[in-house]
């Protein structure tokens, strides 16, 4: 539960910045096929990892890589995860078979990131799996070197075994089963939260409707009404994390098929969020012209700071149908290097 509630914060997390422009951060350039900086490894260990991942990589082209670092600074395991991949390039270019394993040592965290041609093999789940029962309790008492070895093993073993990687799979599963009672509490506990939501959005989003009407009726001026309308998406954003947060909790506890950590996209395109908002702002303006001409009482005009107090007073006030009120507030060669692969999101990370 604690990895489903961690996936769906940083899901809503993703959609919610994204509506702030994000910098860029230059990663770390991976010149070796285990990169020790955060330091926990004897030489001895070192060179036994990079020489199993080396011959690894040769026997099958997939390549397994680690880095250690001793902090993320300000990102999440998945945001350093994802970019550190990615710029690295690891993997094939035409097979994107490449896998990192990240461990963040004063963070505490760890994070299997998986490319695009492994999803298949290493799913969501499989990572999670070899995180919570192989890395995680060897962490615990700081047998850092014994978790990534071991986690490494069963990598190799999976990618090599079909059979094998099946039946840790069958296992998995078998410990996830909920019973359906607990399934019919979980549904009504996500239902509260959608219906709530649900209600937020309609009150404030018939507010910002009606501001729209007002102001190309000309009883409202179009500098007071935007900013109504700015403050009006305020609360329309969290209510939309009010719907989208259960279900993305429901999509992971009832197994819907969604890749949730893929959505990290997000976050290297932004075009979308032209798009989304253009949208939105298009599509409620349409809502209230259309309202203007079923109701056929007032035709189109603007005013640019003239507004009609009796209108605003009627349809604003507290007591009125909408309201924006205070909803507001609210020792090797240096031969290693990626073959051009990619990675959209996809592993799974924990902590300790």
């Amino acid at each position: 539960m604690h990895s489903i509630m961690r996936k769906s914060f940083l899901v809503v997390f993703l959609i919610l910045s994204s509506f702030i422009t994000l910098g860029q951060q230059r990663y770390l350039e991976l010149r070796e096929i285990v990169t020790d900086s955060a330091l926990v490894f004897s030489t001895q260990e070192l060179d036994g990892l990079k020489a199993k991942l080396t011959r690894f990589e040769s026997e099958t082209t997939n390549q397994l890589v680690i880095l250690t670092i001793d902090a993320l600074g300000n990102e999440t395991i998945e945001e350093y995860a994802n970019g550190t991949f990615n710029q690295n390039r690891l993997g094939q270019k035409e097979k994107d078979n490449g896998i990192l394993i990240l461990f963040a040592k004063n963070d505490r965290e760890v994070r299997i990131e998986v490319g695009y041609g492994l999803e298949p093999y290493i799913t969501d789940a499989v990572a999670s799996g070899i995180i919570r029962n192989t890395m995680i309790p060897e962490f615990k008492e700081e047998y850092y070197f014994k978790g990534l070895d071991l986690a490494t093993d069963q990598l190799i073993k999976f990618l090599n075994n079909p059979e094998a990687l099946e039946e840790f799979k069958e296992e998995l599963e078998s410990e996830n089963e909920m019973g359906w009672g607990l399934r019919v509490f979980m549904s009504f506990f996500f239902l509260i939260f959608i219906v709530a939501g649900g209600f937020i959005f309609y009150r404030t989003y018939s507010g910002i409707v009606e501001a729209f009407r007002g102001m190309l009726i000309g009883k409202l001026g179009v500098l007071r009404g935007l900013f109504m309308v700015v403050f009006g998406v305020i609360p329309v954003i969290f209510s939309l994390a009010f719907i989208l947060m259960p279900l993305l909790f429901a999509a992971e506890v009832f197994d819907f098929g969604i890749d949730i950590e893929n959505l990290g996209y997000l976050l290297e395109d932004s075009s979308w969020i032209y798009v989304l908002v253009g949208g939105f702002f298009g599509f409620t303006i349409l809502l209230a012209s259309v309202k203007i001409l079923i109701k056929g009482k007032d035709g189109f005009k603007l005013s640019l700071l003239k507004s009609d107090s009796k209108y605003i007073s009627k349809t604003f006030s507290s007591s009125g149908s909408h309201s924006f009120g205070s909803s507001s507030s609210g020792s090797s060669s240096s031969s290693f290097s990626g073959g051009g692969g990619s990675s959209g999101g996809g592993g799974a990370s924990g902590s300790w």
